[in-house]
């Protein structure tokens, strides 16, 4: 789950953590009545939406008098930002974040996530903030400083130099920035983050560390844990199908791609997008229908893929371990009768139930493509495709 900036920065605040005074905007009016308690003579008046690259799509400006807060906030509360990280839809503005101004020296790029080769907490960090990481994880690589974190140790006294160093930061600073790391360390797994982006960190002109903005993602399966921060949830900045399908138990993501899959397992859904990739087509997203599914969950994660006009062909891989074929095969069936499939349809079926699964869509009179195998079925689909695409 992700939360806006504002919301980031209000509980990094509570780890003594050096943030900005700021206030949240739902409109032009309290943007200004922010602005005027904050003060001045400078502010930031910036766009929150969950992606990045705000400040490119001209959703964080600067300014510097109360008359530009109300004209920039009027301007960008209700605007679609397009940045390389929302796709060519972008999202729509609903809330500002209006922040004191900083005297910055120097920018730098921190964050914290999750390492799934060690199994521990990583910190990557660079010299070049403010600007896209992964172009300079490209071009200099020797910039990007790596650490991984041993839970029982924590971070040592040789990683917070190394840090510290690898930023360039010496005496009081390279202290604080030491300082400020342990912090969001300790923020990441008390709050079970998955990501904790800085970008940038700061040091500004009189020698100080800023957490000058922040990302954050948190691990669903530990927000039991933390009901405040569900509470923080901005469903406006999530995809409807994505959070429908979620309502309803299914797990769904939509992707860029032109054919939908149904599942049942993340391992099985992870094969069946590579292989799509793999005979020359994309995925149009990732749904699992789960181990348990019923015929009413199958019927609705069909309603879900044939909403996305992106699709253009649709593949069934299931494979009967709990779940049985007949059952997938009665959803396909409810689903055709409810919502009119007008794609090419490829299905394979293996495990529990699967002779009658099969033989119930052989006597549906659908236009169902069979497939003997995952490799079959998706050459079955990509072709498919491509054939009603003449």
């Amino acid at each position: 789950m992700n939360i806006h900036e504002h919301q980031a920065k209000a509980l990094l605040a509570d780890f003594d953590i050096p943030i900005l005074r700021g206030g949240v905007a739902f409109s032009v009016e309290e943007a200004s009545k922010a602005a005027k308690d904050l003060g001045g003579p400078v502010w930031v008046v910036k766009a929150q939406i969950h992606a990045g690259g705000r400040g490119k799509a001209g959703g964080v400006k600067v300014v510097k008098s109360l008359q530009e807060v109300t004209e920039k906030a009027n301007e960008i509360l209700g605007k679609t930002l397009v940045t390389h990280q929302t796709g060519p839809e972008g999202k729509v503005v609903r809330r500002l974040y209006i922040e004191d101004g900083c005297r910055i020296a120097k920018e730098f790029y921190l964050s914290l996530l999750i390492d799934r080769a060690s199994s521990r907490v990583a910190v990557m960090a660079s010299s070049e903030g403010g600007v896209d990481i992964e172009d300079v994880a490209e071009k200099t690589p020797e910039k990007i400083i790596h650490l991984t974190i041993d839970p029982d140790s924590g971070l040592t006294p040789d990683q917070l130099q190394t840090f510290a160093s690898g930023l360039g930061l010496e005496g009081s600073a390279g202290d604080e920035a030491g300082m400020v790391l342990k912090n969001l360390y300790r923020a990441f797994v008390d709050l079970d983050a998955s990501l904790l982006e800085v970008n940038p960190l700061v040091l500004t002109e009189d020698d100080h560390i800023v957490v000058l903005d922040a990302k954050m993602s948190f691990d669903e399966n530990a927000l039991f844990r933390h009901p405040d921060i569900a509470e923080l949830r901005d469903e406006t900045e999530e995809d409807p199908m994505e959070t429908k399908a979620k309502e309803i138990g299914l797990s769904y993501i939509k992707l860029d791609g032109e054919i939908g899959c149904m599942v049942n397992g993340a391992g099985l859904a992870m094969a069946t997008m590579d292989i799509i990739k793999l005979k020359g087509s994309e995925p149009a997203n990732f749904l699992d229908v789960g181990g348990g599914a019923t015929r009413e969950k199958v019927t609705e994660a069909f309603k879900i893929i044939l909403s996305d006009a992106a699709v253009k062909g649709i593949l069934v891989n299931i494979f009967g371990g709990i779940m049985r074929c007949d059952i997938i095969a009665d959803g396909i069936i409810a689903a055709a009768k409810e919502v009119h499939i007008n794609v090419p349809l490829v299905v394979r079926l293996a495990g529990t139930k699967v002779k009658e699964g099969r033989e119930i869509l052989s006597n549906s009179g659908l236009a169902i493509i069979p497939a003997d195998d995952l490799n079959d079925a998706a050459e079955k689909v990509v072709a498919a495709v491509k054939e009603a695409a003449k």
